[in-house]
């Protein structure tokens, strides 16, 4: 599967999470503007030199970014969670992704992949009793759909406060819960732990899976396979990449995370491949 993000996609990101102008980077990077827009248009780098320039002015980490360049993904995550379903939505075409989290007959929803009805159906014909919706953050193509579920399974959805003017239509206020830090969900035989994780919205937070064997976090948008989710709005970029650094990525290695968009990935490979990871 290909990266959620492509080159073009992590320069805009950092420049703007940083508010820089595109001469600013051009300057500190050493080339001129027309190459920093170009790059930022999806023009292919003239060497790997370029690309780790405009990677240090930005203040990203030079070699996974070369990489990326190249055409680097993640291994493939073998399927071996039988408790975890991905369910697929879209916008115009752009792909999004919820999951099923489920156990003992018992399931938690972590976002809508704005296809409620495709959730409903996994839940009927699995015969599930769904416990919670725990969304990671307010965009509408997470938690569009909610209300729809909620007819059916009247139960608690779990969302950052600071995320709760996001939601394009808000639960009753008996059934809207704030994730706690450190706080937990049991799915059967299943513990979800909450993780704050501000930058993308200023109420992310990441899921965290306990259990036998790999652990597991969702991580919504707060990190793809390479890259971030862009922070919104800009000023919280320092906050974000401190949600990245010191929380997604100081889990478990072996912890497998899965995004909102793209492939899923590990802790291992995003420390080393990523471009907003902390150098090691």
């Amino acid at each position: 599967m290909p990266l959620e993000d492509e080159l073009s996609d992590i320069i805009k990101k950092a420049r703007t999470g940083q508010q820089r102008s595109v001469a600013d980077v051009a300057r500190a990077a050493g080339i001129s503007e027309a190459d920093v827009a170009g790059l930022e248009r999806g023009q292919a780098p003239q060497s790997r030199e370029q690309v780790q320039a405009v990677a240090r002015a930005l203040g990203l980490r030079a070699d996974p970014l070369g990489q990326v360049a190249e055409g680097w993904t993640p291994q493939a995550i073998p399927s071996t969670f039988s408790h975890i379903e991905t369910v697929l939505g879209s916008i115009g075409g752009y792909e999004v992704k919820g999951y099923l989290v489920h156990d003992r007959g018992e399931a938690v929803i972590v976002d809508t992949a704005y296809n409620a009805g495709a959730m409903l159906e996994r839940l009927a014909a699995r015969n599930l009793r769904l416990r919670a919706i725990c969304l990671t953050h307010g965009h509408s193509d997470h938690a569009e759909g909610i209300e729809v579920i909620l007819q059916t399974h009247p139960v608690p959805v779990y969302l950052g406060s600071d995320d709760l003017d996001l939601l394009d239509w808000r639960p009753a206020p008996e059934l809207l819960h704030v994730p706690k830090p450190g706080g937990t969900l049991q799915v059967g035989g299943l513990t979800l732990r909450f993780m704050p994780t501000p930058g993308h919205t200023p109420g992310g937070i990441c899921y965290r899976l306990e259990q036998n064997g790999s652990p597991i976090c969702f991580v919504g948008d707060t990190l793809f396979a390479g890259s971030i989710g862009r922070s919104n709005p800009a000023g919280l970029y320092q906050t974000h990449l401190q949600s990245v650094r010191e929380r997604v990525l100081t889990l478990d290695p072996d912890t497998v995370l899965f995004p909102g968009h793209g492939p899923a990935t590990t802790v291992r490979e995003e420390l080393l491949h990523n471009p907003f990871s902390a150098a090691p």
